[in-house]
């Protein structure tokens, strides 16, 4: 579900209700003008503004539970399935050989990312990176999924949003590595070739130890469940794994990368 489905379920509580905008915003003590742009699509609502609307209108929690669904399914419609096998998952394989996961990146690496090359409005580019540090609660809740995270040594030497932002970057590598449930490895460069030049992916394993796997090209993202082609990345994965630095050096070389101590 969409914004704009939550907005005209506002729309028509306040309507059944016969209350105006402005006499709704003196109910619920928020200004007209903030009413109007919630409205308007022009500001996305708070979850305090759809229980003081939902508490002024009598809609008995409606307004709150729309918008929490509509939260879950932020960003692009494609990426909605996988988002939520990943709010599932027990446990987490990423590779990526150009840049750092999205679940680990700062906001300023994300914005980097996202706003390269021009392709979104200022405002989606907000609300992507708005999308992308929600995700990382994940790795902070009281049972996260055990993550192992790959990395190509070309995606922590590449100067996304220039120096000091790789640097706050590597600060944060190195503060996630110390979660418990988080291990960190980089592939070197001086491998040469190996089974992960083709592009990164992640493979999640959830409860009922179903597997899925996470393809993402140049247009949008793919969950796969195919056995075959799941087994195929399991063999790039331990390959990758096998050619990777452990963990204890994986982190001294970010140290060495870093800038500032």
């Amino acid at each position: 579900m969409n914004i704009e489905v939550w907005i005209r379920a506002l729309k028509a509580a306040r309507a059944g209700a016969d209350v105006s905008q402005e006499g709704l915003a003196a109910e619920i003590r928020w200004s007209p003008s903030t009413v109007a742009a919630i409205e308007t699509g022009r500001r996305r609502p708070t979850m305090e503004f759809a229980v003081a609307a939902d508490q002024a209108l009598g809609t008995g929690g409606l307004l709150a539970q729309l918008l929490k669904a509509a939260d879950q399914e932020r960003g692009p419609s494609w990426f909605v399935p996988w988002r939520g096998y990943e709010q599932q998952s027990v446990r987490l394989r990423a590779f990526e050989a150009c840049l750092v996961p999205g679940l680990l990146q700062t906001e300023d690496y994300a914005r980097a990312v996202i706003s390269t090359g021009g392709l979104h409005p200022p405002c989606t580019v907000d609300e992507l990176v708005a999308v992308r540090l929600e995700r990382q609660q994940l790795l902070h809740r009281d049972q996260p999924p055990h993550c192992v995270f790959l990395l190509d040594e070309t995606a922590v030497r590449r100067p996304v949003g220039g120096p000091a932002v790789l640097d706050a970057q590597l600060a944060r590598l190195l503060a996630v590595a110390e979660l418990p449930a988080v291990r960190l490895h980089v592939v070197p460069l001086a491998v040469g070739e190996h089974a992960g030049l083709g592009g990164g992916f992640v493979l999640a394993e959830l409860p009922d130890s179903e597997r899925v796997l996470y393809l993402e090209n140049a247009a949008r993202g793919h969950v796969i469940d195919d056995p075959e082609t799941i087994g195929l990345i399991e063999r790039k994965w331990d390959s990758l794994l096998g050619e990777a630095l452990s963990t204890g050096a994986s982190l001294e070389l970010i140290r060495k990368l870093k800038v500032t101590p």
